[in-house]
């Protein structure tokens, strides 16, 4: 079970350090006893499988409900704090949360918010946390199997209500244990966590605790913070997404230096810019690792390793844009419309079947028997293999842009785009078009002075004419949602008010 992470850590190693907060250290016997205390209070709270909400930055407290939900047999559900009030209503109803916790100002936006349930039992994590834990009435801890629920996590999707995707014990230790296949712990490791851990990606933070090694927890991401961190504690490995790395080598204290005990970054969202591999690998002993995976995966499905990287940087540049190969226990395949497997260099969708994956959606049997159909998961991504193994992420089902029945890949025009000199950044999607049905539109961040008809004439080289975009707007900075990828559901909602402003003629 989760819980037992702690607990086996505060047993082999009691003084060893488990959880950085703001420069000071809490020890694995430390943790576990402040999860043991949490969990007696949880046991009072309705029976086993009732849901525990966390509406919360990072935090310790964090994690100690991520431990102490387990250790009491409720299911953790942690929400997005970037979201509104009402989508926060409308998960909390889903789940059917009976207590939460939260950062006193989220809570109090909830609580202002003309639908919010009167006497909704919360617990404010600054105001009141602490004296809740003193005062609550205890119970005993219940019996756990393996395939018992532990979080239910809400995806980001983009087409409709977001559904809740239940991971069980079973499907966290089984991508642990994928994860430590394709990047190794070691017990005198140092992780720095800057993403949020009301996302999948928080099974980094129990991977790190399975093997005894601490993590470095930040609130949310911040460039000085994060180069503070690796200075001052010795941090030894990371996860990034390719534009907080980026920010991390912008910015006007970095030093290769900042990076001298960091031996491995992992990054994931989105592909490793050539110019950034190699700025990296010339300045700083630092590998570079990649995952691709999904909340409903508990984690990753394939990895693209420090070799790998070094492979692209030497003479196979064409490997960045390569997710990896599959880990070796998860089976992966390729299947086209009709459900037949494809070919390498052929594109289809990408079906997943692993111990890791989620059990289903939360009471939505039709929606799960859609997504696990036939014992596979059905990502919703299409890929293709090259003739060594390597995953190529094409694009996703739901963004790839129909524009006079031609199917235009995002991932393909963004990638063209970007060779262009003045271009920082790109995400491109299809804005409404009422003659093509969709029109190629390019949200890009760019330095200097550059015409779009200069991006255009870019693109014809290297792009056919109904791929290359013809509209173009231009942001300081792309959105990103929680989970560091670039919010693509933002920037359609954005540019089709500004379409008019910047469309080229056909």
């Amino acid at each position: 079970m989760l819980h037992h992470l702690p607990a086996i850590q505060a047993g082999l190693r009691p003084d060893a350090v488990a959880l950085w907060w703001q420069g000071e250290p809490t020890t694995y016997t430390q943790l576990n006893q402040r999860v043991e205390q949490l969990a007696a209070r949880l046991a009072a709270v309705g029976g086993p499988g009732d849901r525990i909400g966390v509406l919360a930055w990072n935090c310790p407290q964090f994690i100690e409900l991520i431990y102490a939900c387990s250790a009491s047999g409720r299911i953790l559900v942690p929400l997005n704090v970037r979201l509104a009030p009402a989508e926060w209503l409308y998960q909390l109803d889903a789940a059917g949360v009976r207590l939460l916790f939260a950062d006193g100002e989220l809570l109090r936006a909830l609580h202002a918010h003309p639908e919010f349930p009167p006497g909704f039992n919360s617990v404010d994590l600054q105001a009141n946390y602490a004296h809740w834990l003193q005062n609550s009435p205890v119970a005993p801890l219940p019996a756990l199997g393996a395939e018992d629920p532990a979080w239910i996590l809400f995806t980001s999707d983009s087409t409709g209500r977001p559904k809740g995707a239940v991971l069980s014990h079973r499907s966290f230790f089984a991508g642990l244990e994928s994860a430590a296949l394709a990047r190794p712990v070691a017990a005198d490791d140092k992780f720095l966590y800057p993403f949020p851990l009301f996302h999948v990606a928080a099974h980094n933070v129990l991977l790190q605790h399975q093997h005894g090694a601490a993590v470095v927890l930040l609130r949310s991401f911040n460039a000085e913070e994060t180069l503070r961190a690796c200075r001052e504690l010795g941090v030894t490995t990371m996860s990034l997404a390719p534009t907080m790395l980026a920010m991390l080598l912008e910015h006007p204290s970095f030093s290769p230096v900042d990076l001298a005990a960091v031996r491995t970054i992992g990054y994931g969202a989105s592909a490793m810019p050539e110019t950034l591999l190699r700025r990296l690998l010339a300045e700083t002993g630092v590998g570079l690792c990649q995952s691709y995976g999904m909340t409903e995966l508990s984690g990753s499905a394939a990895f693209l390793t420090v070799e790998d990287h070094r492979l692209a940087a030497a003479d196979q540049p064409e490997l960045l844009q390569s997710v990896g190969k599959p880990l070796a226990r998860v089976e992966l395949k390729l299947v086209d419309a009709a459900g037949n497997a494809c070919a390498s260099g052929e594109q289809g969708e990408i079906l997943v079947r692993a111990p890791q994956c989620m059990q289903g959606y939360w009471q939505q049997p039709e929606a799960t028997a859609a997504a696990l159909a036939d014992g596979w998961l059905h990502t919703g991504d299409i890929g293709r293999f090259d003739a060594q193994g390597y995953l190529y992420i094409v694009d996703r089902k739901k963004d790839m842009i129909i524009s006079g029945g031609e199917n235009v890949a995002s991932r393909e025009v963004e990638e063209a785009v970007r060779r262009h000199p003045a271009v920082r950044d790109c995400a491109v999607i299809g804005v409404p078009d009422p003659r093509w049905g969709e029109r190629v539109c390019a949200v890009v961040v760019v330095a200097g002075e550059v015409s779009d008809a200069d991006l255009t004439a870019h693109c014809k080289t290297l792009l056919a004419g109904y791929k290359t975009p013809r509209v173009w707007r231009r942001v300081d900075a792309l959105p990103l949602n929680a989970a560091g990828k670039v919010d693509k559901p933002a920037l359609r909602a954005s540019a089709i008010d500004g379409v008019r402003l910047s469309a080229l003629p056909c």
